[in-house]
């Protein structure tokens, strides 16, 4: 088996070295001459040879079916699963994909590939200046909604906005009733309620300051809604996860680093954020039990917002800033952080602007009427497109968050005087660039020797420049010895012919 692609009804295995059997044969099967290189297209593949998945994420890929062929039993579920796999299946869309939000690419350069590192099932491809999404492979774990620094990406049930709803209705209303210290449990359905169905039933339940919060997976919530939760009240957060996870939760790992660094720089001191890895009820409750009581916001928010993921975000960092205990104003983030500012070198910088025409959220502005480059925090994502962009590279990320930038105006990073054109007083490019290759040109180019006059055109704007080449009878050829004809076959031929 070289390869494997598809999905549940439209698999395709290509396959080296396969013989049919002769229907002649009696005791031994009789195999036809091998041949390589050969298609097989089928509906659903059943995997007993027990090497390698033939698919990354195995688990998550509908129709692909696999089982140790020294588990007899696991054989025959496997067996079982794939004969009751008849009929017409409708496949979830777990996550809706707005492509003129994606900042992957701009001008034949990358930017953003957060989702396309994240996706287990490998259902996320580049697109041209965006990435699109295969309904049919993706497994809906949910990283790359998590992770999406504009909100192109966002998981389909529920929406982000229902999310938040949803907690601020439960933790007000545990607060409300008495209740402190909340814990809020993020679990699923298949793994997390059966853990805690089985401890209420045959342990002492869920410590009564947990409060179990059931998602379709766990790996889709992003930081707005562990943000959105401190502010409402929790004090620690759990994410519920099996012991051995059906496929690599980086992107959960990356989202509770970064919120154990914000809630951490803004007084909530401690492990607030963490996952919990266990397939025994038993342990689940230990753990839960073991959580020390920390203190949450004195005075939780009640806000109630309705919109996208980007501004759920924005505004539930910053009601967590209002309520929190220390509230810094800039926070350090780890690296791949959806926040954050740039850092210029600003003496390397020549005031191309390549950065301000490829930033996909208006984050580096210019002004029409001067050489000026400047920087909006608030709308930065750190695509990192800038950076790909820039000819002299002097941009690099700075992941933090600022809670100010959202009321600050745009700070200018860098501003010259305008080169004036020295015939019609125009503006018409940066001084120190102009300056920088008069310098170069001059008596160094044999266009431009030392005091000649030609080289005011460098100075002057597109217009004047074509008026003034034309007044001075400027040729550029001018004192050039003429270019040697090219020999050709014939030029030979009659070389030889002479000589001859």
């Amino acid at each position: 088996m070289r390869n494997a692609k598809g999905h549940l009804g439209a698999f395709e295995l290509a396959i080296d070295n396969y013989a049919l059997p002769r229907p002649s044969s009696r005791d031994t099967l009789v195999f036809e001459a091998s041949r390589s290189g050969l298609t097989s297209r089928c509906d659903i593949v059943l995997d007993l040879s027990g090497g390698t998945p033939l698919f990354p994420a195995h688990d998550l890929r509908d129709g692909y079916l696999r089982a140790d062929p020294r588990d007899p039993a696991a054989m025959l579920r496997a067996v079982l699963k794939a004969r009751d796999l008849v009929g017409s299946f409708d496949k979830p869309q777990y996550v809706n994909f707005t492509a003129d939000i994606c900042v992957h690419s701009r001008s034949k350069q990358t930017g953003c590939h957060r989702c396309l590192d994240l996706c287990p099932t490998r259902a996320i491809t580049p697109d041209g200046d965006h990435v699109k999404i295969n309904a049919e492979v993706c497994g809906g774990c949910g990283q790359c909604a998590a992770a999406c620094p504009t909100g192109a990406a966002s998981y389909a049930l529920p929406p982000a906005d229902t999310l938040l709803h949803k907690l601020r209705a439960m933790l007000l209303t545990y607060r409300e009733a008495g209740g402190a210290n909340a814990i809020v449990l993020f679990h699923d359905d298949q793994h997390g309620a059966a853990l805690i169905d089985a401890l209420a039933r045959h342990g002492d339940g869920l410590p009564a300051n947990v409060l179990p919060f059931a998602v379709n997976e766990v790996a889709q919530i992003g930081l707005e809604a562990v943000a959105a939760s401190f502010a409402y009240g929790a004090a620690a957060i759990r994410f519920l996860l099996r012991a051995k996870p059906l496929h690599d939760l980086t992107g959960l790992s990356q989202t509770i680093a970064i919120a154990n660094t914000i809630v951490s720089g803004l007084g909530l001191s401690g492990q607030r954020v963490s996952a919990i890895e266990t397939d025994d009820p038993d342990v689940l409750g230990e753990v839960l039990r073991a959580i020390e009581p920390a203190p949450a916001v004195q005075l939780p928010a009640t806000f109630k917002t309705v919109g996208k993921r980007r501004d759920l975000l924005r505004f539930a960092l910053h009601e967590l800033h209002r309520v929190a205990p220390a509230p810094t104003d800039v926070i350090a983030l780890p690296e791949g952080a959806p926040l954050g500012a740039i850092s210029v070198n600003v003496d390397g910088c020549t005031l191309c602007l390549s950065c301000v025409s490829i930033c996909p959220t208006g984050a580096l502005r210019d002004d029409p009427e001067r050489p000026v480059l400047k920087f909006v925090e608030d709308a930065c994502v750190q695509c990192g497109l800038c950076q790909s962009a820039c000819p002299e590279k002097v941009i690099t990320l700075k992941p933090q968050i600022d809670f100010g930038a959202a009321r600050a105006a745009a700070r200018v990073i860098k501003e010259e005087e305008p080169a004036l054109c020295i015939r019609c007083n125009k503006p018409f490019g940066v001084k120190s660039t102009i300056d920088k290759i008069a310098a170069k040109l001059e008596g160094r180019h044999w266009m431009f020797p030392m005091g000649d006059k030609r080289l005011d055109v460098v100075r002057m704007c597109a217009d004047c420049r074509v008026i003034a080449m034309s007044e001075q009878e400027f040729d550029p050829f001018k004192g050039v010895p003429e270019r040697t004809p090219p020999r050709t076959t014939d030029d030979y031929l009659r070389q030889r012919e002479t000589k001859n």
